[in-house]
């Protein structure tokens, strides 16, 4: 039953103080937010690839998936990305891979 909750816990929609604000530089915000984990997916792939190389560098989507979607695995995962050192649109194929998996695995897990 953990998972479930856990699970439906990541999944949910967030208030917009929670969302994630997508920029390039500090103070230069792209105007991209997402609010959902299913939004932040969506998002990966519109946004200027400079912002998500900047957020993946400063620890930013590893701290969200973990504090705020409260998904530790997840944040592993883009931990580990990471550590590969991705840029540029392998950077944004690699994190849409694998955040759209996990959030099929959760999905799967509310079911």
């Amino acid at each position: 039953m953990k998972s479930l909750s856990s699970s439906s816990r990541t999944l949910r929609k967030l208030p917009r103080e929670n969302a994630f604000y997508f920029f390039t530089s500090i103070g230069n915000y792209t105007g991209v937010s997402a609010a959902s984990l299913e939004e932040f997916i969506e998002k990966i792939k519109e946004v200027n690839v400079k912002s998500l190389e900047f957020h993946l560098y400063r620890g930013d989507f590893q701290k969200w998936a973990d504090e705020t979607l409260e998904d530790r695995e997840l944040a592993e995962k883009i931990k580990n990305l990471q550590t590969l050192k991705p840029v540029g649109d392998a950077l944004r194929d690699q994190l849409y891979f694998m955040v759209s998996r996990r959030f099929e695995e959760l999905k799967r897990q509310t079911l």
